[in-house]
């Protein structure tokens, strides 16, 4: 049986996500590749101790990165985003 800290990788901080929590109380997260949107909704249930109202998810494919004459790529990942139902939260950052 995989873990909920093995589905749920670490959360997304940018200012896109930001706006997002505010205006829409959604939540981003970096998930396991294989996990499935149930999977993603019991997790963050269980870790974050909230309901769930929705969840998408995004196959981000890795840039392209150049050092020199050497080309690499960076990994692919995917983006899960949570909706949480009314009244509920997740801080990530409190007090600071």
């Amino acid at each position: 049986m995989i873990k909920d800290y093995d589905i749920i990788r670490r959360p997304l901080n940018t200012e896109k996500t930001t706006l997002q929590k505010e205006l829409f109380n959604q939540v981003s997260f970096e998930v396991d590749r294989q996990a499935n949107r149930m999977e993603i909704k019991d997790a963050v249930e269980r870790i974050f101790n909230t309901k769930v109202q929705t969840v998408r998810t995004i196959q981000m494919k890795g840039k392209v990165k150049r050092r020199g004459k050497v080309l690499g790529k960076r990994r692919d990942w995917k983006k899960a985003i949570v909706r949480l139902m009314p009244g509920q939260r997740i801080d990530f950052f409190e007090g600071v």
